[in-house]
Formats: C-alpha cells, sequence, structure tokens
C-alpha cells in the first residue's frame, strides 16, 4: 500500500470511528495538502492554517516554556480546529463541531496522529 493510500485510509477510519469530525486533512509543514476529506475549495486554506497554527503553537511554547507542541486547538461559535504536529514532515488538521464530543475526538485524533508520523517518517 502506498503512503497516499494510507493517508486515505486513515482518513476513512478516523470519520468512521468518530461521527463528530467533518474534516480531516494531513499536511506538509511548508502548507500543502497531502491527503484531505475537507471540500477541495477549502483544502488549500485548512492546509496552510495547518502550518501557521503548528509554526505559531511552536512559538508560543518555546516563549511559555511549555516544551514541545503535540496540539494546537482554535475554537470557535460553529466548531473547532485541532492541529496535531506529525513530526518534521507535516500536521494533521481536524475539524468538529464546537459541541462534539471532543474528549473522543481527541483520543482517536492521538492515535491517528502517531500513525501518521510513521507514514510519513
Amino acid at each position: 500500500m502506498t503512503k497516499q493510500e494510507q493517508l486515505d485510509q486513515l482518513i476513512k477510519d478516523l470519520r468512521m470511528n468518530v461521527p463528530d469530525i467533518t474534516g480531516v486533512m494531513v499536511a506538509s509543514s511548508d502548507g500543502l495538502s497531502i491527503a484531505s476529506d475537507f471540500p477541495e475549495e477549502e483544502g488549500a486554506r485548512i492546509a496552510a492554517v495547518g502550518a501557521a497554527a503548528s509554526g505559531l503553537g511552536n512559538r508560543i511554547a518555546q516563549n511559555a516554556s511549555l516544551g514541545e507542541v503535540s496540539e494546537t486547538m482554535v475554537k470557535g461559535n460553529d466548531g473547532l480546529l485541532l492541529i496535531y504536529m506529525t513530526g518534521e514532515e507535516g500536521v494533521l488538521a481536524i475539524r468538529a463541531p464546537a459541541k462534539g464530543n471532543l474528549g473522543l475526538v481527541r483520543l482517536e485524533a492521538s492515535g491517528a496522529c502517531e500513525s501518521v508520523k510513521k507514514i510519513l517518517g
């Protein structure tokens, strides 16, 4: 199975395991979409935002002496976007509703993040 096929399957599995998730993307650390189930017009924006959030999260963590960043979350009235760092190669972005089951999303996303690290590594 190719890396692309593995990432596509990971996205399908994540969406199947957590019905609250409304979008999943694996993007490169420079903001290019690698695998996604976001609508095409949103994909480029989410990839760029994911890369920017990763960089900003790292700077905040360094300045606040928090150690290595693993996750950045942005919550708005209509939903939330979780950005997981997947090593030097990329990020995993997950969108969910604001009132969704955040615990389940984070639990499943953590495992998916480790899988992405292995696939991209």
